[in-house]
């Protein structure tokens, strides 16, 4: 049995994807990963020992860019997207078993998967997209929930008519291209009314959540043997577990001076900072502070005194299945989701706003480094659990094998 697994993002999109492809070669299947061309994404897939396909132009472009003078970017890059996955997965998926997509609205996926006559699955990283009763489209940081579920529902129709827009008149040309009917409502066809959830059911609860039939499978983990660096190992050794702090790809969206505001912030609390560089470049100078590029999160996480981040999806699960308190500093999508569980879960704090201080920070820092909170990190770790992507592997190998239209 062979699969083709595609997305479209940043790291946190590709490397649950990895994940999923490990589990489904350890059953005997193959996979094969269509994401965008960036050589940590090929390093990383190599490591895997997971053959990948370039989808798209690379992400990180994308992220850097500076913003055109008019127009929105998202109306550019919909329709780029919508033609490289008809390009890419109509070369790669014929003859497999079935098409799973994830990433950025992967409109295209599920068309040449029908035109193939194959199966599909739509999956998520989080409840954000799914149409749900406790998760607004769009939300940001200090954004308050709408009063009641009508409201809801028209947050979510104004969805359906936003995503139509980006996406309806690219993605209707490539299906008449191919013989396909017309579509009507692109974010539902993508969804379909079986979504897969590949998140922590301790931290991303969906029962009782959305209107549709999700399947949760647990967060698709790939597990990273990989040593730290000497140099990195040296600095850990040299004193009390440091602050971590990373923004991941956050690169048009990190906080103003938040490498300087993190350093000034752990310094109050007298503890050494580490940086990750991201894809933002950030740098610290200082015998108590480092600095260093793509690391093994799971190694190191465990050896941290609190984890500061944007709240990505796979991050807070690595901290979480560390014990590591976090301190989450949401910007974008389903970022504030993710604070607030770390809030409500008690192993962390959420920050007020995309934009701390250091002041701000250094008082978010005050609930992270509580002796309560590592006490209740702890406790939440032994409940979070790392077989996510051998449940989705066998789901897909029990649907393919017996000739299912998977998440239909």
């Amino acid at each position: 049995m062979r699969f083709v697994l595609a997305t479209w993002g940043s790291r946190g999109d590709v490397e649950p994807l990895a994940g999923l492809a490990v589990a489904l070669q350890e059953l005997g299947a193959e996979a094969t990963v269509c994401a965008p061309p960036e050589d940590d994404f090929e390093a990383l897939l190599e490591r895997a020992g997971v053959p990948m396909v370039p989808l798209g132009p690379s992400a990180r472009s994308v992220v850097t860019a500076p913003k055109p003078t008019s127009g929105h970017p998202a109306f550019a890059l919909a329709p780029r997207l919508v033609a490289a996955r008809f390009e890419t997965l109509s070369a790669v998926a014929p003859g497999s078993d079935a098409i799973v997509a994830t990433g950025l609205m992967p409109a295209g996926a599920r068309d040449v998967a029908d035109k193939l006559g194959i199966g599909y699955v739509l999956a998520g990283f989080h409840l954000g997209g799914i149409p749900s009763q406790h998760f607004s489209p769009g939300a940001r940081p200090g954004t308050p929930s709408p009063p009641g579920e009508t409201d809801r529902r028209v947050l979510w129709e104004h969805d359906a008519q936003r995503v139509n827009e980006l996406y309806g008149p690219s993605l209707n040309s490539q299906r008449a291209a191919i013989g396909l009917p017309p579509i009507d409502n692109v974010r539902d066809y993508v969804f379909t009314d079986h979504p897969w959830l590949a998140a922590d059911p301790t931290l991303c609860p969906s029962k009782g959540m959305t209107d549709l039939d999700v399947v949760q499978t647990g967060a698709w983990i790939l597990r990273d043997d990989r040593p730290l660096p000497d140099e990195l190992e040296a600095f850990l050794d040299a004193g009390e577990p440091p602050v971590y702090v990373g923004f991941g790809s956050m690169a048009a969206h990190a906080p103003k001076d938040i490498a300087q505001t993190a350093i000034e912030a752990c310094r109050a609390h007298g503890r050494r900072l580490l940086l990750s560089r991201g894809w933002a470049d950030l740098a610290a100078d200082g015998e108590d502070c480092f600095a260093v590029d793509e690391v093994n999160q799971q190694a190191l996480f465990p050896r941290v005194a609190a984890v500061v981040h944007h709240g990505g999806a796979g991050t807070t699960t690595t901290a979480a299945r560390a014990g590591a308190p976090q301190l989450v500093v949401p910007l974008i999508a389903d970022q504030p989701y993710w604070a607030s569980r770390v809030a409500a879960l008690g192993i962390g704090a959420a920050h007020e706003g995309p934009a701390p201080t250091v002041d701000s920070l250094s008082a978010a820092l005050d609930t992270a480094l509580a002796p309560e909170t590592r006490d209740q990190a702890a406790k939440v770790r032994e409940l979070v659990k790392a077989d996510g992507a051998t449940v989705a592997a066998k789901l897909l190998l029990d649907g393919a094998a017996g000739g299912q239209s998977t998440g239909r």
